[in-house]
């Protein structure tokens, strides 16, 4: 299991400490440390089941002055997270192979 954590964010930490209790062993990445690789954040979307955009935080002040009424493809879209990693929507927790973000962090438990 991996938790994508921001400990900056309070649901990221919220997150953690449900993952904590769960008492199954995982991996904390602090992409902000140790940014996504394009392909890596394309598998990622790809668990969740989402468009990319649905992974955008779109109230941060990187999206609203670069790309806010932009028309753009997914591709760019990914690529402006991985430059961009605080646009990431955080939690992300994976385990066996599926993916949730976790807002409210108690949707976590439900892929414990």
């Amino acid at each position: 299991m991996k938790i994508y954590h921001n400990p900056r964010c309070s649901k990221s930490r919220e997150g953690l400490a449900i993952v904590e209790a769960s008492k199954i062993n995982f991996e904390i990445i602090q992409y902000l440390d140790n940014p996504i690789t394009k392909e890596e954040l394309t598998e990622i979307i790809k668990l969740l089941g989402i468009k990319p955009l649905d992974l955008v935080r779109k109230n941060e002040a990187i999206w609203k002055e670069k790309y806010k009424g932009k028309i753009l493809s997914d591709s760019e879209i990914i690529n402006a997270m991985v430059q961009n990693p605080k646009l990431i929507e955080r939690p992300i927790v994976i385990n066996n192979g599926k993916a949730i973000i976790g807002r409210p962090p108690e949707l976590i438990k439900t892929i414990l």
